[in-house]
């Protein structure tokens, strides 16, 4: 199934790039972040790590923390070359 192989591909890129912003906004863990911001470390871990289908409601959730759009999100996802 293709297209089950790139959902996931695409899930793992996703929680890439969180953890990527995490780290930038200067949060070396996700127990750090996630008790700042309240967010539920279980779910959050499995986010990064492509395990978990992220809502858009929690996606815009976390965005906010990192002051940016949905749309500012994608457009650096989709500079992955590895999601085309």
């Amino acid at each position: 199934m293709k297209s089950t192989k790139s959902l996931k591909k695409v899930l793992i890129i996703l929680g890439e790039r969180l953890a990527e912003l995490r780290i930038k906004k200067g949060y070396e863990t996700q127990k750090e972040f996630t008790s700042k911001y309240d967010l539920p470390q279980i779910q959050y871990w499995r986010i990064e790590k492509g395990k978990a289908n992220i809502t858009i409601k929690t996606l815009v959730k976390i965005l906010a923390i990192h002051n940016m759009t949905l749309n500012e999100f994608f457009c650096l996802v989709a500079e992955d070359e590895h999601i085309r």
